[in-house]
This record gives C-alpha cells, sequence and structure tokens, in this order.
C-alpha cells in the first residue's frame, strides 16, 4: 500500500480531532462533563469520535492483514459496532493461529493467507 493514503488518512484523522476538541473546549469546559443532557454534551461527542477515530486506526492495520474482501467487510462493520470487544478478538484470532514457538510479534506485520 502506498504512503499517500495513508498519510491523507492520518492527517484527517487529527485535524478532525482538533477542530472537534477546539469545538467542545470553546462550549464546554474539559472537567464539566455531566452526561448526556442540554448543553452539557460537546465532551460526549468529542469522545466518541476519539473512539470511532481509533477503532478506524485499528481497522486500517486489519485491511492491510486481510487479503480478501469479505473479511475486511466483515470485520469493519464487527469493528464499527462492537468496538473493542471486535478488536480484541480480531487480536485473539491472530494469536490462535500463530505456531506453537512462534513470536506474539510476527503477527503484526504478516498478512494472512
Amino acid at each position: 500500500m502506498s504512503q499517500t493514503p495513508l498519510k491523507l488518512l492520518f492527517c484527517c484523522i487529527f485535524l478532525c480531532l482538533f477542530v472537534c476538541s477546539v469545538w467542545a473546549s470553546i462550549h464546554q469546559g474539559l472537567f464539566a462533563w455531566g452526561g448526556l443532557k442540554g448543553t452539557d454534551r460537546y465532551w460526549t461527542i468529542a469522545t466518541l469520535m476519539d473512539a470511532y477515530f481509533g477503532f478506524l486506526t485499528f481497522y486500517v492495520w486489519v485491511f492491510y492483514k486481510e487479503i480478501r474482501w469479505w473479511p475486511r467487510l466483515l470485520w469493519l462493520v464487527a469493528i464499527m459496532l462492537l468496538g473493542n470487544m471486535a478488536m480484541s478478538s480480531y487480536v485473539l484470532v491472530q494469536l490462535a493461529r500463530l505456531r506453537r514457538n512462534e513470536a506474539a510479534s510476527s503477527i503484526l506485520a504478516a498478512r494472512n493467507p
């Protein structure tokens, strides 16, 4: 995969999160969060955006590892719906595929067959 799409993606993520954080800071103090009611929602929105951009960041790794389109699509849906539960499941599946004496670090760069 070329570096350019990754640079564009992560630049967009950074800028979106920066703008969202500034927006939330203008409307509500960082430690003034009290829930989802009324005008007390800005940091909740910023936190949700941060979480979903984190899911997207993890998915970039899944997209790289998975060669076929169906697993890529299914994992995208699972990660966006289930978040860290799906992400931890994906890592557990990758760890289960390791041979007995293989280092866990080998799952990071190796693509799935």
